[in-house]
């Protein structure tokens, strides 16, 4: 079952009117977006999700609670080309909750977990051509590497991705579990100590087969640029990369203008349009690590436009 994580914080960050328009950019099993319609009962809600099984369970859920919604098959890169397409041009609020849903990581299947034996696949959109299992057996070496060390933070990236050039010499790496000891017997003993040698691994490998970062801050300032005065944007992140995206797009839109800091009296138009909500990142409370171990990693930062 999957549990949407920090669901109060960002549900109250949101600041929802009971008739605004809003936009729950990662739809996945409807838990931030079932919340958001039960408040919403003179709005509308627009969702956005690129994985078909999520859709069709989320569409049920969503229909219990009201028809006052839309479910937008697409990447949230998409985001505004799809809701211009729908004549709308402003949103009083978005969300966007940036991990992978425990329904994914549990669907075997899937190709997500290092914990059971899959296929290699990782991919969030089912009918995108690129998988896990091209990345592992086609890239080369150098830029395994690059990915490893540049997208999982992986301290062993080079003995990595020279076991897995070395090892597919002789075969295909078809398995998650495959791949998985691979990476195990090409770091230290201590660094298994520390935690599942294949966690940034594959966090990296899932980042490249889903485009997740190049598309992450473009998308940010197109959910920005839409935002009604007094409208708010919360991003949810997992991992340090996504967090230092979102926090630079968010403090260059809030950073007074240096030529004019400093100053007793400001004129408005140097001002900035966005103010941060909470200057220091919102992090789950121990009551919800204690529900959801998944949650530990999980960031909440939030914007608002004000003029």
């Amino acid at each position: 079952m999957h549990i949407s994580v920090l669901l109060n914080e960002s549900i109250e960050g949101l600041n929802l009117k009971e008739d605004g328009i809003y936009v729950d950019c990662t739809l996945g099993y409807a838990g931030h977006s079932s919340e958001i319609l039960r408040r919403v009962r003179r709005g509308y809600l627009f969702a956005i999700d690129q994985d078909k099984d999520a859709i069709i369970s989320s569409e049920k859920r969503l229909k219990e609670i009201g028809d006052n919604f839309t479910i937008i098959k697409s990447n949230f890169s998409c985001l505004k080309e799809e809701l211009l397409k729908r004549n709308v041009k402003f949103v009083d609020g978005f969300l966007f909750d940036l991990g992978v849903s425990s329904v994914q990581l549990d669907e075997t299947e899937r190709g997500f977990s290092y914990h059971h034996d899959a296929k290699l696949d990782m991919r969030m959109d089912q009918d995108a051509k690129l998988t896990a299992y091209d990345v592992v057996n086609t890239y080369p070496e150098s830029k395994l590497r690059e990915i490893f060390f540049k997208y999982g933070e992986e301290k062993y990236s080079a003995s990595i991705a020279k076991n897995i050039v070395k090892y597919r010499e002789n075969k295909k790496i078809e398995t998650t579990l495959e791949l998985a000891d691979i990476i195990a017997n090409s770091v230290p003993m201590k660094a298994k100590r520390e935690h599942h040698p294949a966690r940034r691994v594959f966090q990296a490998i899932r980042i490249e087969v889903n485009h997740e970062l190049d598309i992450l801050e473009d998308s940010i300032k197109d959910a920005l640029s839409m935002l009604n005065i007094g409208g708010r944007i919360c991003i949810i992140t997992f991992h340090s990369l996504e967090d230092r995206i979102v926090k630079n797009v968010f403090k260059e839109c809030t950073d007074i203008d240096p030529k004019v800091k400093g100053l007793p009296d400001i004129p408005d138009e140097y001002l900035p349009d966005f103010k941060l909500i909470n200057k220091n990142v919102i992090v789950p409370s121990q009551e919800e690590l204690e529900v959801n171990n998944r949650s530990r990693s999980a960031k909440l930062r939030i914007i608002e436009r004000i003029k």
